[in-house]
């Protein structure tokens, strides 16, 4: 089994801004999504080198070859999950709660020397 990482892009999501329940809201949003895939067993912890390859998830389920975000985009956090393959990565990461807010998901392999 191979190991992606899964990177949370965002364009200008300021979570101070939030009013308190609206933030908590998208909190368990996060912790369901991750806890499914951990559920799975496809979580894993390693912080390790990314390959140069990827993709992106996009809104409405739109997926982008490479690893090419927009300069405007912060990267907010990301996870390494475990999967078979390149699609397999970007299924796990369909349902992320970054989409809802017109974030990306960029998936990319670690890299294995």
């Amino acid at each position: 089994m191979k190991e992606f990482a899964l990177l949370f892009r965002f364009p200008n999501l300021d979570h101070s801004k939030m009013p308190p329940e609206d933030y908590k809201a998208l909190a368990r949003k996060w912790q369901d999504w991750a806890g499914g895939i951990a559920a799975q067993g496809k979580m894993s912890s390693n912080g390790l080198r990314l390959a140069l390859e990827g993709k992106v998830l996009k809104p409405g389920g739109v997926v982008t070859d490479g690893p090419f975000v927009e300069i405007r985009e912060i990267l907010g956090s990301f996870i390494v999950v475990k999967a078979d393959s390149m699609e397999e990565a970007t299924t796990l990461a369909h349902g992320c709660p970054a989409l809802d807010t017109n974030g990306s998901v960029e998936i990319r392999p670690i890299f294995v020397a």
